[in-house]
């Protein structure tokens, strides 16, 4: 189970669903039959061990995600798979309705082969589950992450376009290029070791040199929208470009 905001629904529900379904379940603290809810969601969606997903979403916290859904009433049950709602329910259910809804969206067969094999996690193994779904995203980005680890980052890189741009995409194509990049191979603890050097360094040749910008993004990305200081070199990077 997840708790999800209106921040972090993209990558954990949308991009999540790519890979298994997600169950939605859109709440509040006030509500009763939430809290009859509740529980027997959790435990139905653990009974998967990991072929579904429950994402917590509080409305009164996060009402922009309660207008999206177009939500009437609480507790409202949304299940998501490959970016689509899939099936959906209002108000509290007893446990049976609630595993025959949940068992509607458990994964295929080729689906949980690609899990297994993920688990397994090298790289015979994701090959071997991206035989089974070619494309499957969390499969290629697993074996993205090998192969830059292994060195290999122009193959890396060519198996990230095969499929679409996402958050995790762009962390390990961000990785890859800046593990391609010279010098920073010697870094001690990776790429962004002394980051605000190279950022630094980086800032006056951005508008004139694309491998210098997209060095400078790449770092920027790995860095995260968490660290503060981000925001602060994206904001000298549109002075400096504009």
């Amino acid at each position: 189970m997840v708790d999800v905001s209106e921040a972090t629904f993209e990558q954990d529900v949308i991009e999540k669903s790519d890979e298994v379904p997600v169950v939605v379940d859109l709440w509040a603290d006030w509500c009763g039959p939430c809290k009859t809810l509740g529980p027997i969601l959790e435990k139905v969606v653990d009974e998967t061990n990991g072929q579904v997903v429950l994402a917590k979403v509080d409305v009164d916290a996060n009402p922009r995600l309660s207008d999206a859904f177009q939500v009437q009433g609480i507790p409202a049950v949304f299940a998501i798979h490959k970016r689509r709602v899939v099936g959906s329910f209002v108000g509290a259910q007893p446990e049976a309705q609630v595993r025959q809804f949940v068992e509607s969206i458990l994964p295929s067969a080729d689906e949980q082969l690609v899990a297994d094999l993920m688990e397994v996690g090298d790289e015979v193994a994701l090959r071997q589950a991206l035989a089974a779904i070619p494309g499957h995203p969390g499969a290629t980005v697993a074996l993205a992450e090998l192969l830059v680890a292994d060195g290999r980052t122009d193959e890396a890189l060519a198996e990230l376009a095969k499929i679409p741009e996402s958050a995790e995409t762009r962390r390990v194509a961000a990785l890859a290029r800046t593990h391609g990049t010279p010098g920073h191979e010697a870094d001690a603890d990776g790429p962004l070791a002394g980051v605000e050097a190279k950022l630094d360094a980086l800032l006056p040749k951005v508008k004139g040199d694309d491998e210098a910008r997209q060095e400078f993004l790449d770092l920027l990305e790995l860095m995260g929208a968490d660290d503060p200081r981000t925001a602060e070199y994206r904001k000298a990077l549109s002075r400096q470009l504009f």
